[in-house]
């Protein structure tokens, strides 16, 4: 039986459902979606005292596998707590969070997306684009995403077309 690849969104159509979304603490989850990478319930569970902005960590506690985990505070999200840290821990349920996500995909992309579409997405971006031209190999993002196994990281990134291109179009010029 043939896998069914997860969707994903690039970047720019990221960028056009924060800008769309109207509720700031929406967007605040949105943006540790895609940036952090982060599940839902790890989003849903995070409270202000596990974001340490000196040391550049958000400290996830009894994460997938009751597991902890350190991941480095990306600077959008940096950025975005300035305004947003007074959100949490979030008040609204992990169903409204759903129905938000879903509802913007289609407003704004005319997609039907899933909040885990922005986790598979912000690995996908890391991978393929980075800030700045800086890229992510592999191995980091499985320290993002808290896999112990290469083999899930690899479910979650996608070699985008554009990026495949760009590589083997280098090696001719």
């Amino acid at each position: 039986m043939a896998r069914i690849l997860p969707k994903t969104i690039s970047h720019d159509e990221f960028l056009k459902i924060i800008k769309a979304e109207k509720r700031k603490d929406f967007k605040l989850a949105f943006i540790l979606g895609f940036y952090q990478a982060m599940r839902i319930s790890e989003i849903k569970a995070l409270r202000p005292e596990d974001v340490d902005q000196e040391r550049g960590f958000i400290h996830l506690i009894q994460a997938k596998g009751n597991k902890d985990r350190d991941v480095p505070l990306m600077l959008p999200v940096r950025q975005a707590l300035r305004w947003g840290k007074k959100f949490l821990p979030f008040k609204f349920s992990i169903r409204t969070l759903q129905r938000a996500i879903k509802r913007a995909g289609i407003d704004v992309l005319d997609k039907d997306i899933h909040f885990h579409t922005l986790r598979h997405s912000g690995s996908t971006f890391y991978l393929n684009e980075g800030i700045n031209g800086k890229k992510a190999d592999i191995r980091q993002i499985q320290g993002l995403l808290g896999h112990s196994r290469i083999d899930t990281t690899m479910i979650y990134t996608h070699v985008t077309p554009d990026s495949l291109k760009k590589v083997f179009d280098s090696i001719f010029e």
